[in-house]
Order: C-alpha cells, then sequence, then structure tokens
C-alpha cells in the first residue's frame, strides 16, 4: 500500500490576525521568505504526497494562484536579468497535482475534512492544517513515519502529537495513550480538557493519516460548541468503537509552529527569519541593536 493523497483545510477566516487577514488568508501569511502553506506543501511533497486537496473557502483564491504557473513573472525574469530569481519559484515545478474544493460552511474541521469524501474515495489519506509549519522551515518527516505506521498496524488513524505546558492543554485535542513511547496506540481523546482532567501533556499537531472510515464516522458525530464538527469527536468514536488508533511523538527537533494568533505568527517569523542563510546574520546583529 502506498499514501499519495493529501488533504489541506485552509477555509477558516482567521480572524484571530485580523486586520492582516480582512482580505489575504491567514495560510498566505509570510513567515521568513514563504508563506505558511507553502511549507506545508513541500513538507508533503518532500515525503511522496503526489495529489493534495485544498479544502477552500471564500477569500482563498490567493492559494490556488500561488501554486499555479505564472508564465509571464518566469518571462519577466529572464527578460531582465532576474534568472537567480527563478530559483525561488521552483515549488511551482514540483510532482504534484493540485486540486480545490470548497468548505460552503465553516462547520469545524471534521466537516471540513469530510468535505475530502467523494475525492478521497475509498483510500486512506494525510490530513494536514495549512496553518502549521512542523520543524524549522517544515524540515520534517513526521508524515512518511505516520504513513508507515499506518501501513504496518493496518490502523484506523494514525495522529501526530507534541507535548504541550500542562497549562496549555485547554486549548488542544489531548490523547489517553495506553503506553509511553515514540508510537502509541491511543485509549481515547479529550477535546479542550481543563487541566485536572487531561489524561496527558499530548496535544493534537495538525497532522493525521486517516482511513475512509473516518468519513462515516464524521456523519455520525454532533456537532458541538458552536454547531462544530470536531474531527477529535469522529476518532474518539472511532477508537470506541473499533480502537486500533495510534499516535506518534513528534520529535524535539520537529517543532509546531501554529499560525493561530499573533504572537505564535510574530515568534515564527522572527525565528525564520534569523534562521535565513542570506538575512539571518544581520537581522541579528539589528535585533540586538533595538533590544539593549
Amino acid at each position: 500500500m502506498e499514501i499519495t493523497v493529501a488533504v489541506v483545510p485552509v477555509a477558516g477566516l482567521g480572524t484571530r490576525l485580523l486586520p492582516a487577514t480582512k482580505s489575504q488568508p491567514k495560510e498566505m501569511l509570510p513567515v521568513g521568505r514563504k508563506p505558511v502553506v507553502q511549507y506545508v506543501v513541500e513538507e508533503l511533497t518532500r515525503v511522496g504526497m503526489k495529489r493534495l486537496l485544498f479544502i477552500t473557502g471564500p477569500g482563498k483564491a490567493s492559494i490556488e494562484n500561488h501554486f499555479d504557473s505564472n508564465s509571464e513573472l518566469v518571462q519577466n525574469l529572464r527578460e531582465t536579468g532576474k534568472e537567480d530569481l527563478l530559483e525561488e519559484l521552483e515549488y511551482e515545478r514540483a510532482p504534484v497535482q493540485y486540486f480545490y474544493t470548497r468548505q460552503r460552511r465553516l462547520l469545524g474541521l471534521g466537516h471540513a475534512i469530510s468535505c475530502a469524501g467523494p475525492f478521497v474515495g475509498n483510500q486512506p489519506f494525510v490530513a494536514a492544517l495549512g496553518d502549521s509549519i512542523i520543524g524549522m522551515h517544515a524540515q520534517s518527516d513526521i508524515v512518511k513515519r505516520m504513513t508507515a505506521c499506518f501501513i504496518e498496524k493496518k490502523a484506523a488513524a494514525v495522529i501526530a502529537f507534541e507535548e504541550v505546558p500542562r497549562s496549555d492543554v485547554h486549548k488542544y485535542g489531548i490523547a489517553k495513550p495506553k503506553s509511553d513511547g515514540a508510537v502509541f496506540e491511543i485509549e481515547d481523546l479529550i477535546e479542550k480538557p481543563s487541566e485536572s482532567e487531561a489524561p496527558s501533556t499530548l496535544a493534537i499537531a495538525a497532522r493525521y493519516v486517516l482511513s475512509p472510515a473516518v468519513f462515516d464516522a464524521i456523519n455520525r458525530t454532533k456537532p458541538g460548541k458552536g454547531g462544530e464538527i470536531q474531527i477529535t469527536d469522529a476518532l474518539r468514536l472511532m477508537i470506541r468503537e473499533s480502537g486500533n488508533v495510534y499516535g506518534i511523538r513528534l520529535q524535539p527537533e520537529e517543532r509546531r509552529y501554529d499560525i493561530g494568533n499573533f504572537k505564535a505568527y510574530f515568534r515564527a517569523f522572527v525565528e525564520f527569519a534569523l534562521a535565513d542563510k542570506k538575512q539571518g546574520p544581520g537581522l541579528k546583529q539589528y535585533i540586538k541593536t533595538l533590544v539593549q
């Protein structure tokens, strides 16, 4: 079995990043040299994804434009002696096909993933949130490890997890693992528990490998807070009915950059900018003059 299909939900409004996201998707905000979603796509294509389906919404056309080929821009760069900049457009030539469908109503991540049903059909697939970068410059093979686990365990689902401070567990879906280790079977999932209710500090980290059985589970999942259908609740239903859902821990160097609010966005931009080979050293010196 080979898993080569990925679903990238990008339909959210990004309200916590207003006004920056009023007329552009949060997934298109730059982090260092690239927009957030480009890091996600490069991560997926590097580990063998061949078809990517974006779950979009109103105001997301710039995502489609970004991954489309722009022959006029290429010609202009060549005619004006800026061939060196063509390297920055290398991602346009990635061996991957792009597809787009709309989440017509914003009813949660579970509902967004369900929109991929007709495209995915009866095959397993990767789901990767379009606003979360895994690892500096997306240098992570977490999806490769997850797909290998999915195949080896004949799993119903495999989920990426990161350790978070106990004071932050109320922000995430939290795992109740059956055992310790880098790979573990999941006994239960709790959506945004209190500190006292949280069975661990392992938080879902924006990457999933899912069997097509997830679509039936989503269809049978009742809406929660705000009328949204949570993927965590659907996965919990799968665990209770058939089990065989696994978690994989992110390694220390695979930090998750969740571009969901200004605090996280500013920190991610600064870290990526400082790591830039050309501009990073000079920027570091400049920042020192500002904080002294």
